[in-house]
């Protein structure tokens, strides 16, 4: 059975994901004088890789319904992911003289938060068939 509520959370953090690419997450001048330089995703080998690491965990983690306690700890694992992510970000962001974050910052904020009501849910779908279990 497919879990529909878990798959709409982690799609959403694969849109995220896949948006982060497209759109920036800080603009402004960076430390080589580059003046309307965009930070985005694919700027740094490093960004872009924890990025698709991230985008591709999500995808996996839909096809993995069956199997609740993998999904639940590769939730775990995005969100731990995802802050690895935020503090590359702030890395980068701190090497600019000056700047402004984008409104799309708020992608890396949303795709926390979608794998944490992800792995919530998929974690209440867990004890239900452990309750339902113990009732046979």
């Amino acid at each position: 059975m497919m879990q529909p509520l878990q798959t709409l959370w982690l799609l959403l953090a694969a849109a995220c994901t896949a948006l982060s690419f497209k759109f920036s997450y800080y603009s402004g001048t960076n430390a080589r004088g580059l003046s309307p330089y965009e930070l985005k995703a694919g700027e740094n080998l490093l960004l872009g890789l924890v990025t698709i690491a991230i985008g591709a965990l999500a995808i996996i983690t839909i096809f993995l319904f069956k199997k609740r306690v993998i999904q639940l700890r590769l939730c775990v694992l995005g969100i731990f992911l995802e802050a690895l992510l935020i503090f590359l970000y702030y890395r980068e962001v701190s090497s600019f003289t000056r700047g402004t974050y984008s409104l799309t910052a708020l992608f890396q904020s949303i795709i926390v938060i979608a794998f944490f009501l992800a792995a919530r849910k998929i974690n209440r779908d867990e004890n239900l068939v452990k309750s339902s279990e113990r009732l046979r």
